[in-house]
């Protein structure tokens, strides 16, 4: 079958006319039919004729884009991954789904989730290894594009579910900074934690889903709009020159796998070898105890979200949901508050590390993508970044003895997404060497 390019090359291509948007959507609707019948990316996907029938001119004309099942289409059912809301078509598109289509962009389909973006796993199986979880809850999101069926799809994070299951599928998962992607329009987990981002095959192509689906408008609590990237038409984003990057220990490093330590080491080797200035890193405790107060937050956040749910339909909500609520209904409003004013502290002295450093080194995950698929991996290594609204990005790097992918984590500071993605193209280059 002919490789479908990626999204930078096919929105080129489509407008230099060396490719059609009805030859990218039949190649893309040729590849979901080959590999949906294992893969399970998709809940439900358009025709190709319906899907041709959508397009428009612009910047994305033609471009069929993968949308996370907790995003509202009027095109599509919007599940949230839950029996609740089985057929439910909401009356509004989400911001960023309307925005895609005004720049003619194509909704073709919509991803599996777990159950409202939380623990319970739905059917979609790693691209690599249909044994293996593609990682959650972005799970058919990061699937579909590291199979080749779209080259770009919309997932969410709230702890680690783009950079961990982008990691698990192989494939690259940016993470913007809080509030610089409307979230208006998804289902929230907990919405002072919820980011939406994007799953791509290079860099180059998400810095352009960024630069073209990023805020332009501040109605949304939290909303920030940062300036426009600088993008070449051929070369796409600017290297970074001589990054400065702080390679990450934290106190869960005993978690590794050998395989995913010597990745991490292998990475810095590498940037090093590029020029890069690698030094280690040890952050105050201060930052990794936080996680708690991070997890205090979801609970108490989810707590209220599920509220009519538990009333009305217990039955069709799993253990995972219902645990969730139930912490959060434990926790005081006083301990909650304090959880929000150290997420508040920590944000502020965190950028005080980046005076010395550009970015952060790290891993995605403890290793490969976890065999079976009642499990979507521990969050553990992307949770800090969330908490604290960092732009956060997974490179593929390299596979493990079982030919599963193995990812490496950069993170910037708040608001300097531009720059991790420059240092993220600089990573890029230097770890295909």
């Amino acid at each position: 079958m002919k490789k479908i390019p990626g999204l930078r090359e096919a929105c080129n291509k489509i407008q230099a006319g060396e490719l059609t948007p009805h030859e990218l959507l039949s190649q893309c609707c040729d590849q979901a039919d080959l590999l949906e019948p294992s893969l399970h990316a998709f809940l439900v996907r358009g025709s190709l004729e319906d899907l041709a029938k959508e397009v428009k001119p612009g910047p994305l004309s033609g471009i069929p884009v993968g949308v996370k099942d907790i995003i509202a289409t009027t095109q599509f059912p919007t599940t949230n991954g839950s029996p609740i809301y089985k057929g439910n078509i909401p009356k509004e598109d989400a911001p960023i789904i309307a925005k895609i289509r005004q720049l003619g962009g194509v909704i073709f389909g919509k991803t599996v989730t777990t159950e409202f973006a939380w623990r319970h796993p739905g059917p979609t199986t790693n691209p690599w290894n249909a044994e293996h979880t593609p990682g959650g809850s972005s799970s058919g999101s990061a699937a579909s594009v590291a199979a080749g069926i779209v080259p770009l799809a919309l997932g969410s994070q709230t702890q680690g579910s783009i950079v961990r299951p982008a990691a698990f599928c192989g494939v690259v998962g940016f993470k913007a900074s809080f509030g610089a992607v409307t979230r208006e329009g998804a289902h929230p987990l907990a919405g002072s934690l919820d980011h939406i981002g994007f799953f791509t095959r290079s860099v180059d192509d998400a810095a352009l889903a960024f630069q073209l689906l990023k805020n332009d408008s501040l109605a949304e609590e939290d909303a920030i709009i940062l300036p426009d990237l600088v993008l070449n038409e051929k070369t796409g984003i600017p290297l970074f020159a001589t990054p400065r990057i702080a390679k990450i220990v934290t106190p869960h490093d005993h978690l590794l796998s050998a395989e995913q330590k010597q990745a991490l080491d292998a990475a810095a080797d590498r940037l090093r070898a590029a020029g890069a200035i690698v030094q280690e890193l040890t952050l105050p405790t201060q930052y990794w105890d936080a996680i708690a107060d991070m997890n205090l937050m979801m609970d108490c956040e989810a707590a209220q979200i599920h509220e009519t749910h538990l009333k009305e339909n217990k039955e069709l909500l799993s253990q995972h949901i219902i645990d969730l609520a139930d912490r959060g209904s434990k926790h005081s409003s006083e301990a909650y508050l304090a959880a929000r004013a150290k997420q508040i502290e920590l944000k502020q002295s965190i950028a005080a590390f980046f005076e010395q450093y550009d970015g952060f080194l790290s891993v995605p995950a403890s290793g490969e993508a976890p065999k079976g698929l009642t499990s979507t991996g521990d969050p553990i290594f992307c949770a800090l970044w969330s908490f604290l609204g960092m732009p956060a990005i997974n490179l593929p790097f390299t596979k493990s003895g079982n030919g599963l992918p193995l990812g490496i984590q950069l993170i910037g500071q708040y608001q300097e997404d531009a720059k991790l993605l420059s240092i993220a193209k600089f990573a890029e280059i230097a770890f295909a060497k």
